[in-house]
C-alpha cells in the first residue's frame, strides 16, 4: 500500500473547497485531492489515509459528500479497517451534526482518527449569508495546512 493520502471534499460555497486546497498545499506530493463526485471505491482502496472535507447543511454532512460515502461504502467495507482519517467541517454555526455522520461512517469502515476535526464557523445564518461564496480567513487556513502536512508526515513515517 502506498503512503497516498486521499482528500475528498465538496463544497458550495467554496469555503470547504479552499479548506481542502490548503490541506492538500500541506500535504504535498503525497496526497490526492479529489472532489466526492470523483471518488471512486478504488481510490479508497489505494489510499493509505483519508481527509474528508465538506461543508455542513441543515446541520449534516452535503449531499454529495454523503452521497460519495453511500456509493463506497459497501465496496471498500472490510477492506481500509485501521487506516487513519481525519475531518475538516465549513460551518455555519458548529459543525458538529456533520462531524458526528463522518464518525459514525469511519466507525462503520473501521477507520482510525488520528487528527482532532478542524471545524471552521462561518457564522452564516441568513439566507443570504448561507448561500454567499465564503472567504476562510488566514489563520484557519493554517490549520488546514497543518493538517494536511501532519497526516501526510504521519503517513510517510509509518506512525500512522
Amino acid at each position: 500500500m502506498n503512503a497516498q493520502l486521499l482528500i475528498a471534499w465538496h463544497s458550495r460555497t467554496g469555503a470547504a473547497e479552499a479548506m481542502a486546497r490548503a490541506a492538500f498545499d500541506g500535504a504535498g506530493e503525497s496526497a490526492l485531492l479529489l472532489t466526492a463526485q470523483e471518488v471512486q471505491p478504488d481510490h479508497l482502496l489505494a489510499a493509505a489515509g483519508y481527509l474528508f472535507v465538506c461543508p455542513e447543511n441543515l446541520a449534516s454532512m452535503s449531499g454529495a459528500m454523503k452521497e460519495m460515502f453511500d456509493r463506497c461504502y459497501y465496496p471498500v467495507l472490510g477492506r481500509i479497517e485501521g487506516r487513519p482519517y481525519s475531518t475538516a467541517i465549513a460551518a455555519g454555526s458548529d459543525g458538529t451534526g456533520a462531524q458526528r455522520q463522518i464518525d459514525r461512517i469511519a466507525t462503520g469502515w473501521r477507520l482510525r482518527r488520528v487528527a482532532e476535526p478542524v471545524i471552521v464557523n462561518l457564522a452564516a445564518q441568513t439566507p443570504e449569508a448561507i448561500l454567499a461564496p465564503k472567504t476562510v480567513g488566514d489563520a484557519e487556513l493554517q490549520v488546514c495546512r497543518e493538517l494536511g502536512a501532519a497526516l501526510a508526515q504521519g503517513l510517510a513515517e509509518g506512525i500512522f
